[in-house]
């Protein structure tokens, strides 16, 4: 039996599950099947990117928040932001706008993740100067590319930058600030908007760490709604009541394709979009790629603002950001001097991340005999399957349905072209080929009339 390793913010709603295996047939990991006319998960090779909640035609996959009502837990709340939400909204409105409703729905600070970079960047310049061995060095940033090195790729686990992201950073430094004015430490509340699943899989059970420094998770989509909806109404208080610490134009553009890459030195290179990650990791892993020094993997297509939780055109976001980094550079001097900057000691004493552990989705067995004995079924299994990845086993491939049959998860003949061999031999009669299908596609399919 698999132990459950990893938290998923990512949920199957059965009743609503349609069977289509839309799911099934996106997923990277392969980590969905189809079982009695549903989708089923296989939690540890699950990375939470999301391309399943993108494509389900019924809405059948969900992705859990924390209760709004959680942050009226704590006298102190704090709205942890990723610029990509400021970056949702058109230029007429203003940071201060929605900084105002934010603090009308309840809390009493507002702070964005990125304010972290100014921290990361100089530490995660110095890691790379003393790790040569390691390169190419993989950046932290995306908790969805961490789980698909884990369990995809282990051998590369320890290419991994093992630093916090920004928006750890950010937390952590808020919380102490809080600390040192006098605030008790179980009276602080930090909630990060979240613009996908990964990061709240990774807040609830983070890589590298035991506990994350951030107490709960809303979706960026549900605060946007909000503060849009509010802004335009124009029933926020005008008078401002807050003041937006200005972030530099690094951190502006941090969580956009190219942010890490275009800070660090050497070659380097920016890739987005999972199934373009998982590609050239391949590549990395099989040796075929050398001479780089840095790769920023994104699992969304243009990173954070293509996330699965935003609400606007991702291409849109990106451009209002890099408008306002390049305004930034180009009309302040002041966003250099922050407060976060006098925690630097502090903050680069609680900077690097715990063992980043390989877990492979590939291991058969933890015997090691026992899984090349399983490895070599698999390939006799192969030899049996017809190699044309239909899908119609409920599982996505001809690999996968082998490996899922010496895991004892499936039985050879619920290959279709198996079954009709079989037929044809006596081995089953067309009843038995029948209930097999039931099994996996459900009986509502099977009992459609035409």
């Amino acid at each position: 039996m698999e132990q459950k390793i990893f938290h998923h913010a990512l949920k199957i709603q059965k009743d609503r599950c349609i069977g289509c295996s839309h799911c099934m047939n996106i997923c990277p990991t392969e980590a969905i099947r189809v079982k009695n006319g549903k989708a089923d998960l296989f939690e540890n090779r699950c990375i939470d990117c999301g391309e399943c909640f993108r494509v389900c035609p019924v809405n059948a996959i969900i992705i859990e928040q924390d209760d709004f009502n959680k942050i009226f837990q704590y006298k102190h709340r704090i709205a942890l932001l990723p610029a990509v939400l400021i970056g949702q909204f058109p230029e007429d409105i203003k940071t201060s706008q929605i900084y105002n409703v934010l603090i009308d729905l309840g809390f009493t600070d507002v702070y964005e993740a990125e304010h972290g970079v100014d921290i990361l960047k100089n530490s995660m310049k110095a890691y790379a100067d003393n790790h040569d061995q390691n390169k190419p060095l993989i950046s932290s940033f995306c908790p969805a590319v961490i789980r698909l090195i884990q369990v995809k790729f282990p051998a590369l686990v320890d290419h991994i930058i093992p630093q916090h992201p920004p928006l750890d950073i950010a937390a952590v430094y808020y919380k102490q600030k809080l600390v040192n004015q006098g605030v008790d430490e179980s009276d602080i509340g930090i909630f990060y908007v979240t613009p996908c699943a990964s990061k709240i899989a990774a807040i609830k059970s983070p890589v590298g760490d035991e506990i994350s420094p951030i107490n709960g998770v809303i979706n960026m989509d549900f605060i946007y709604n909000k503060v849009y909806t509010s802004v335009k109404r124009g029933d926020y208080d005008k008078v401002q009541k807050l003041k937006a610490e200005r972030l530099s134009p690094e951190g502006t553009v941090w969580s956009l394709t190219n942010g890490e890459a275009d800070i660090m030195q050497g070659r380097c290179l920016a890739i987005d979009g999972v199934h373009n990650v998982m590609d050239f990791l391949e590549k990395v892993e099989n040796e075929e790629i050398k001479d780089v020094d840095f790769l920023e993997l994104r699992a969304c297509d243009e990173s954070c603002a293509g996330g699965v939780l935003t609400a606007q055109n991702r291409f849109l976001t990106v451009e209002r950001l890099r408008k306002r980094a390049d305004y930034i550079k180009s009309n302040y001097s002041d966003y250099n001097n922050k407060d976060i900057l006098n925690y630097s000691e502090y903050l680069n004493s609680k900077i690097t991340l715990g063992k980043i552990k390989p877990r492979s989705m590939m291991k058969l067995d933890e015997n090691m005999a026992e899984a090349m004995k399983k490895m070599r079924r698999v390939k006799e299994i192969l030899k049996c399957l017809p190699d044309v990845d239909c899908g119609a086993c409920g599982a996505p491939n001809c690999q996968a349905l082998a490996e899922d049959i010496v895991q004892e998860r499936a039985v050879i003949n619920h290959c279709i072209f198996i079954q009709r061999i079989f037929e044809k031999k006596g081995i089953i009669d067309w009843e038995e080929s029948r209930k097999i299908m039931q099994e996996i596609w459900g009986e509502e399919k099977l009992n459609r009339k035409c």
